[in-house]
C-alpha cells in the first residue's frame, strides 16, 4: 500500500528533505519514517512496498531521496535502481544492504549503476527501534545527500516540491578565483618532485569515483604504491578491492598488518582499522590500528595521511575524493607542512562535497579538479622524472 502524503502534508514539507522509503516489510517502512520524521529538516512523503510502486509514486511525488531496498517482490531494488534513475536522473539513492559478501558485492554494483549511497540493513526491529549507530548514519546520509540534490543546477522539479537556495558554483579550474561557498579557494604551489606514494581518502560517493580514477589511472600507468582510505565497514572493504582490480588491472586488496609496501600495488583500509604506514629499518610497513575512531570513522583518512607524511616526507601526493564530513583536512595540513602535495575534488563532480570542500578552504590544496581530470592530473606529477 502506498502512503502517500496529503496535499496539507506535502504543502508543509515544501522546505524539507523529501524521502520516499522502498522496503517490502510495513514493520521496517513505519520504523525507519518514525527515525527520519525525529529530524525537523526530513519528511517522508512516500512508503511504498517494492520497485513497481516506487516507479509510479516518483512519477506523482518530487523526492529527494530514495531509501531503496535491495530484495524486494514484483521489482527488487536492482532492478528498480536504474528504471528510477532514468524517470529522475538526479534523485539520490541509497541502497539497504546486509553486511554480507553478497549484500556487500551487490551494493558495489548498484554504486557502480547509479546509487549515491548504501545503508546496512538492520538485522531485527530492535536495530531500528535502539540503534543509535544506525540513527545517525541514516539521518546523516539522508541530509548530507538531500541538501546535494537542492542544491543541484540541473535539478527538475515537479509541482509541490521545494527547493534549498542557491550555492556558489566551485570553478573546475584549479586557478585562484575557483569559488567555494566561503570565497575564492587559495591554491597553493604543487612539490615538483615525483611521490614515492599516492595517498586517497574518500566517502560518500567514493566506490565511483576511485572506479573512474583508477580505471583511468590504471595499472603500470604509474609505479608508486597507492594507499586508500574509504569509510566502509568490514567485509565491504574486501568487495571493494576486489572490484577495483576488475576494473582498473591493479592489483588491488585489503591491507595485512605488518606487510610491507610494495610499488604498483594498491591497498585498502579495512572496514573497522585505521591503516598507517610505519617505517621498519629500510622498509615501510602497514600497521592496522583499533585505535578510537576519528572524525566519527575507523578507518579515517586522517591518521593514514598523518603516518603517511611521517614516513615519506614531501614525497607524497594526496587526493581527496567525494563524501560527507572533513575527514582528510587535517590529515592534508600535515602532510602540506611537510612538503608534499594535496588534490582535491570539485564540488560540481562530487555526490557530497564535504571532505573536498574542507580541504579546499582549508587552503592546502594545489588544485581542485573535476573528477575526471584527477587522475591525467596525478599521472602527470607520479611519472615526472
Amino acid at each position: 500500500m502506498t502512503l502517500d502524503a496529503t496535499p496539507a502534508a506535502v504543502a508543509s514539507a515544501n522546505d524539507k528533505i523529501r524521502v520516499m522509503l522502498v522496503d517490502d516489510s510495513a514493520v521496517v517502512r513505519g520504523l525507519v519514517t518514525r527515525i527520519l520524521e525525529e529530524d525537523p529538516a526530513i519528511a517522508v512523503v512516500a512508503s511504498v512496498g517494492n520497485g513497481q510502486m516506487a516507479l509510479s509514486a516518483l512519477e506523482r511525488q518530487d523526492i529527494d531521496v530514495i531509501v531503496l531496498d535491495i530484495e524486494m517482490p514484483v521489482m527488487d531494488g536492482m532492478t528498480a535502481l536504474p528504471l528510477l534513475l532514468k524517470a529522475d536522473p538526479g534523485v539520490r539513492i541509497i541502497m539497504q544492504s546486509t553486511l554480507t559478501l553478497k549484500g556487500a558485492d551487490v551494493s558495489l554494483r548498484a554504486l557502480q549503476i547509479g546509487a549515491a549511497d548504501y545503508i546496512p540493513k538492520p538485522t531485527a526491529t530492535r536495530d531500528l527501534a535502539g540503534g543509535m549507530d544506525f540513527k545517525k548514519e541514516l539521518l546523516d546520509k539522508v541530509k548530507a545527500l538531500g541538501y546535494a540534490r537542492r542544491r543541484d543546477p540541473n535539478r527538475k522539479q515537479r509541482p509541490g516540491g521545494g527547493s534549498a537556495p542557491p550555492r556558489p558554483a566551485l570553478s573546475s579550474s584549479p586557478r585562484p578565483s575557483a569559488l567555494s561557498p566561503t570565497g575564492p579557494i587559495k591554491l597553493r604551489t604543487h612539490n615538483p618532485e615525483p611521490p614515492d606514494i599516492i595517498a586517497i581518502g574518500s566517502s560518500t560517493g567514493g566506490p565511483q569515483a576511485l572506479f573512474n580514477l583508477l580505471g583511468t589511472m590504471r595499472a603500470g600507468t604509474v609505479k608508486q604504491p597507492i594507499l586508500i582510505t574509504q569509510h566502509m565497514p568490514a567485509t565491504f572493504t574486501t568487495i571493494l578491492a576486489e572490484h577495483i582490480s576488475r576494473v582498473s588491472g591493479w592489483e588491488a586488496k585489503e591491507a595485512l598488518d605488518g606487510e610491507t609496501i610494495r610499488g604498483g600495488r594498491v591497498y585498502v583500509a579495512p572496514g573497522d582499522f585505521h591503516m598507517l604506514v610505519e617505517v621498519r629499518g629500510a622498509e615501510k610497513v602497514l600497521r592496522l590500528t583499533k585505535d578510537p575512531p576519528e572524525n566519527f570513522c575507523r578507518p579515517a583518512v586522517d591518521p593514514m595521511l598523518r603516518s603517511v607524511s611521517a614516513a615519506y616526507g614531501k614525497r607524497v601526493l594526496v587526493a581527496i575524493l567525494t563524501g560527507m564530513g572533513s575527514d582528510g583536512a587535517k590529515g592534508g595540513t600535515v602532510v602540506v607542512e611537510a612538503g608534499g602535495t594535496v588534490i582535491a575534488q570539485d564540488e560540481a563532480s562530487s555526490v557530497v562535497w564535504g571532505m573536498p570542500g574542507a580541504a579546499a578552504n582549508a587552503g592546502i590544496c594545489s588544485a581542485v579538479l573535476p573528477l575526471g581530470e584527477i587522475a591525467p592530473w596525478m599521472i602527470k606529477l607520479a611519472t615526472r622524472r
